[in-house]
């Protein structure tokens, strides 16, 4: 198993800030529009603090190296979600649940 990652540890919250000005930015709201969504909750026991990769195999084994910063890599990825909305309509639907439990449910 391969850790992907860019050897940078994440809060959260730092995570969630990326993501509310990428898509007020590709949405074109103005900044600070998307942050006014959020809302605090206390956390769960056990809760992560951080989120850190480590992708020290992946390279020492494969010569693997990241190609994007963290912050490309969001933008691109909030742009194939913006662009692939019919597949994203299909995963949050339901039936994307109900046809893996068709498949695999009786296994």
């Amino acid at each position: 198993i391969y850790n992907i990652g860019e050897h940078n540890a994440r809060k959260k919250i730092d995570l969630v800030e990326v993501l509310w000005k990428v898509m007020d930015k590709k949405l074109g709201r103005p900044e600070g529009t998307s942050e006014k969504l959020i809302t605090y909750v206390t956390d769960r026991a056990g809760h992560d603090l951080r989120y850190a990769i480590d992708s020290s195999k992946l390279q020492q084994e494969l010569g693997w190296k990241p190609s994007l910063q963290f912050e490309e890599g969001i933008e691109k990825t909030v742009d194939w979600y913006l662009e692939n909305q019919e597949w994203l309509d299909n995963v949050t639907s339901g039936n994307y649940q109900k046809y893996y439990e068709n498949m695999y449910g009786r296994r």
